[in-house]
């Protein structure tokens, strides 16, 4: 037998000779706390009962268990030998009757890296955490399943735990008899059954909703994190955007919530941001801020609330068959989360923060040599893995905000409510949706699916504006293109409805739209005939609005417009979209990173939106670190830090800008006076009207002055007494790493890839660390390094750690042509290495080679 990785052919075969009645899994999580077992990993005992039925009786199948060791298997009341039957990935089924059960009784491992069971130590007062996290294939390693999303079946779960903890799963639960007993679940996925365990805070409220027919509904909530936390849990405003959230859905669902109880779990070292396990979602703890952040922050933890919750829906109530379908999932939450966030909460902007942040995720997986179709085709589980990426999630988004704007929003909502009820508990293909939507909205759904679900790619839409003799438009067309540097293969011209806004300076200044018209852009050139006759334009804005998926480009008058009047745009989304294209522009060699630079430095300081600026931030530091001629990257970094200082100085006291230039001054700073301006805030020698420097902003600050060689050991040593807690552990290990030594480097190397004795958390802190632009030439001898070890750890490791040391240490930093061909040199040597390893080295040679050709673009500009 194959060892982890399911084949999509596997798991049709499978299902179409199985179906499961259910499950019965208990589980003995005692073994979590006190001594370890001697030298072998530290494991629980699992025993599953699993009933199913097989419609050619005789057949043979497998159940998926991954587990150091089965102490029995019994199929239909005969006893097998584990030896014979278990290889470590697989439980050999042979000579199925027409109604089966099968009873396993295995000892399953705690995990260290985040997948399956993850056991946390809080070294702040050494209490053990535990909770799950299977997506896509991992609740395997917990107990013995059919792991597949399309059989799905009920769940009932038992778990034995020390006696001073708490446990929750996706049914309500309670303690009888020293074990807990939870509640069957609806016919579900594997991948979103849980389990989470331990000391930890639990705060309860409750929703309540009269429905339609007069019944009353009532949800318990909850919400839960480590005791260490608890001071820093605003529970009442992750309450707060539940409510609101649960009321939104409700009114556009009409379908009422279908998992009685609602929980949420906040916990350490996650690799997610959240996993949306009906009845019981958990996120990453870092979303309980314990420093002050900005309102960006705020919005982001309510999008990500709205979005787990959309996935009730999608996702959990209907799923997909096979992870083809991811999109139907999380194309669909992702819209969902900014979609519910304007129409259900305080935070109206989101949809300004989707088109300048979510997007620009999107628009760099699309130019990959890895870019896909949103329906993709996964081969097996680890194409699963590597596909929870930015097509999937917000290229996926994008298409269906184009498609409410096709087919309006009535007969979108219209056909997610008949999606519901058609298929409720079941599985879904990408048909099932497109013949509800071709019933509520008339549309031909099959053409507008061929082009935006099933090819890849992005366009550019560009304006074209021929004048009259008079000054106004004679005509304006929008030509569109394949990407620039876009895969060969997916040349797709796509159709668009479009927004076409004209912008002109009024007499006090401002750059405000005087002329908007919308379009259906089909193939290579479109003339927009509603704006001919039009006053000049000095600025025109394809797409305006946000209505369509694009990479939006500039004719020279708007160019020009912007490299002058930027700051002077009025309305906060167009601003926003015209720095989201200035950033496409800079990426793909059009502009010279220090012109964008220059830009940010200029206009930024007048941005009103946060989380725009907060994106300005990243990509300008981006920028210097990847697109700028290396011969100008110093002069380009002192600019950026006199330019971060100067409006921290004159950002009003205490407001979010403050806050958000501090941080951004604390990652540019480089110069003697910027590295004592820092150490002064952090002993109170220097001060700065309104900034209020908290235990985040402390860790901030001391990183650079790590990797410039100012902080040593001892200071960080000192600061993690200052706070001795599992975040200040992991601020720590990135500062420690960050230290401009060879022996440092060396070490840090060897705890990441020689070795498994960090957490997934302290591997993503070290690597964090470990690169830094500042330290190129230390970082140099690990080139050849890393080409020597990614084949290794990729089939030692876990997937996720894989993933992390592979991304995470590819030299990107040594941006040379040399690099380039090292990488090219390792793919013509491995050509039959893991496809998702593979996968994983393409697109970081295509970032490093897109980086090159940015600074070759930059390099020119100067002479």
């Amino acid at each position: 037998m194959p060892g982890e990785n399911l084949s999509r052919d596997e798991a049709r075969e499978r299902a179409a000779l199985l179906s499961v009645d259910g499950y019965e899994v208990s589980l003995d999580v005692r073994s979590a706390v006190g001594d370890t077992q001697g030298g072998g990993p530290r494991t629980f005992r699992s025993v599953t009962t699993l009933r199913f039925r097989c419609n050619e009786p005789g057949a043979s199948s497998f159940a998926d268990l991954v587990a150091p060791s089965v102490t029995a298997v019994s199929l239909n009341g005969r006893d097998l030998d584990p030896s014979e039957v278990f290889d470590g990935t697989r439980i050999a089924l042979e000579d199925l009757a027409a109604d089966n059960e099968l009873v396993v009784d295995a000892q399953c491992a705690y995990s260290r890296t985040g997948e399956g069971l993850h056991r946390f130590v809080d070294p702040e007062d050494g209490e053990v955490y535990l909770y799950t996290q299977y997506e896509p294939a991992d609740s395997r390693r917990v107990f013995a399943n059919f792991e597949q999303p399309d059989l799905k079946a009920p769940f009932r779960f038992e778990v034995r735990a020390p006696e001073e903890w708490t446990v929750w799963s996706n049914g309500a639960g309670e303690r009888v008899d020293g074990v807990w007993r939870f509640a069957e679940t609806k016919p579900i996925s594997t991948y979103i059954t849980c389990v989470v365990a331990g000391p930890y805070h639990y705060v309860t409220d409750s929703y309540e909703r009269v429905l339609e027919d007069g019944t009353r509904l009532e949800i318990p909530l909850g919400a839960l994190c480590r005791k260490g936390l608890a001071p820093h849990f605003d529970a009442d405003d992750v309450f707060l955007i539940t409510k609101q959230g649960l009321d939104f859905f409700h009114d556009h669902f009409d379908y009422p919530y279908p998992f009685g109880k609602y929980d949420q779990a906040f916990v350490p070292e996650y690799n997610l941001g959240a996993m949306e396990n009906p009845g019981l979602v958990t996120f990453r703890e870092e979303y309980i801020f314990r420093g002050k952040v900005t309102q960006a922050s705020y919005e982001g933890r309510a999008n990500t609330i709205l979005h787990e919750m959309a996935h009730m829906w999608f996702g959990d109530l209907v799923t997909m068959e096979w992870w083809d379908d991811l999109w139907l999932k999380e194309s669909f939450a992702d819209f969902m989360g900014a979609f519910a966030n304007v129409g259900a909460t305080r935070f109206k902007d989101a949809w300004i923060t989707f088109a300048n942040r979510r997007k620009a995720w999107a628009y760099r997986a699309d130019q990959l040599p890895s870019t896909h179709p949103v329906t993709a085709d996964i081969r097996d589980l680890e194409d699963a893995k590597l596909n929870f990426d930015g097509i999937t999630y917000a290229k996926g988004a994008s298409a269906l905000k184009q498609l409410v704007a096709y087919v309006g929003q009535d007969a979108f909502l219209e056909g997610a409510r008949r999606y519901f009820k058609r298929h409720a508990y079941g599985n879904t293909r990408l048909g099932d949706l497109l013949s509800v939507l071709e019933e509520t909205s008339g549309r031909d759904m099959a053409a507008w699916a061929r082009s935006w679900l099933q090819t890849a790619g992005v366009n550019s839409l560009t304006p074209q504006v021929l004048l009259s003799a008079e000054g106004r438009i004679d005509e304006l067309a929008v030509v569109q293109e394949a990407a620039v540097i876009a895969p060969a293969d997916h040349p797709e011209l796509r159709p668009h409805r479009v927004a076409v806004g004209l912008y002109r300076r009024t007499g006090g200044g401002s750059l405000e739209r005087y002329a908007r018209a919308e379009v259906d852009v089909d193939g290579p050139r479109t003339v927009v005939a509603e704006l001919a006759g039009a006053e000049a334009p000095e600025l025109v804005l394809v797409n305006d609005d946000d209505l369509t998926y694009c990479k939006t480009r500039f004719d020279d008058t708007s160019l020009a417009t912007l490299r002058e009047h930027l700051g002077s745009l009025t309305d906060p989304l167009a601003r926003a979209l015209c720095w989201s294209a200035l950033w496409n522009m800079t990426r793909d060699a059009l502009l010279p990173a220090r012109d964008f630079i220059g830009l940010v430095l200029r206009f930024a300081g007048r941005e009103s939106g946060i989380g725009v600026l907060q994106m300005l931030h990243a990509w300008a530091e981006s920028a210097l670190t990847h697109y700028v001629a290396p011969e100008w990257r110093e002069t380009g970094g002192r600019l950026l830090g006199r330019g971060a200082l100067r409006e921290l100085r004159e950002a009003a006291p205490g407001g979010e800008p403050q806050l958000a230039w501090a941080r951004f001054f604390a990652a540019v700073a480089s110069e003697e006076a910027e590295l004592s301006l820092l150490r002064g805030l952090l002993d109170g020698s220097e001060k700065i009207n309104g900034l209020e420097v908290d235990q985040e902003l402390r860790w901030a600050f001391l990183a650079p002055l790590a990797a410039h060689g100012v902080a040593d050991e001892a200071v960080l040593a000192a600061e993690l007494a200052r706070d001795d807690t599992a975040s200040g552990k992991r601020h720590q290990v990135r500062c420690l790493a960050a230290r401009p030594s060879a022996a440092v480097k060396a070490q840090a190397w060897a705890q990441v890839v020689e070795s498994d004795a960090l957490s997934n958390a302290l591997v993503e802190a070290t690597i964090a660390g470990f690169e830094r632009s500042s330290q190129r030439e230390l970082l140099a001898p690990y080139t050849e390094k890393y080409f020597a070890a990614i084949e290794r750890v990729w089939a030692e490791r876990s997937i996720q750690i894989g993933m992390d040391v592979v991304r995470g240490l590819f030299p990107s930093l040594m941006d040379s042509q040399d690099t380039l061909d090292a990488t090219d040199a390792w793919l013509s040597a491995h050509e039959d290495a893991a496809p998702a390893l593979r996968r994983l080295v393409l697109e970081a040679r295509d970032d490093l080679s897109r980086a090159l050709r940015g600074q070759a673009c930059d390099a020119a500009a100067a002479r």
